[in-house]
């Protein structure tokens, strides 16, 4: 079991959702059900996927009779685009806040020797969008992790 193949968000609001990664973001979608509704959304993107799920249902569909309490604070999950220059990270901040993402830290150069920064989603999750010249990416666009 060496594969992480989708990342489902639980999200308070559909149609807020869509919009924001779909028509803000600009990602390519596949959505399930009632344009106006959706039941999920599937993003269409390499590598591992992303869908977006309606929290109580998420909640339910985990466990019916015992669901797990939804909180407002940190869940311990980021999400992560690693550009490939510097420039890149930007436009993508630039990207997010115009789509209304939050932005918690702006790009700045970091610990490790790279640049990075975080934005919040409407329902909260973080992202990182983070830049490292020592990074390298195969034909999917994936990063390769090297010892």
């Amino acid at each position: 079991m060496n594969r992480l193949n989708l990342v489902t968000l639980g999200v308070q609001n559909m149609k807020e959702s869509l919009q924001f990664y779909r028509d803000g973001l600009g990602f390519d979608v596949v959505v399930h059900g009632d344009e106006a509704n959706p039941e999920v959304v599937f993003f269409n993107n390499a590598g591992t996927k992303i869908s977006l799920f309606q929290i109580d249902h998420l909640v339910n569909d985990i466990d019916e009779k015992n669901p797990p309490a939804v909180g407002n604070g940190f869940s311990g999950i980021t999400l992560a685009y690693n550009g490939k220059t510097k420039q890149e990270v930007d436009d993508v901040f630039a990207v997010a806040e115009q789509a209304g993402a939050k932005i918690i830290k702006a790009p700045e150069k970091v610990f490790w020797g790279g640049y990075s920064g975080y934005f919040q989603d409407p329902n909260g999750f973080y992202w990182e969008v983070a830049y490292g010249d020592m990074w390298e990416f195969d034909e999917n666009e994936m990063l390769i992790i090297k010892e």
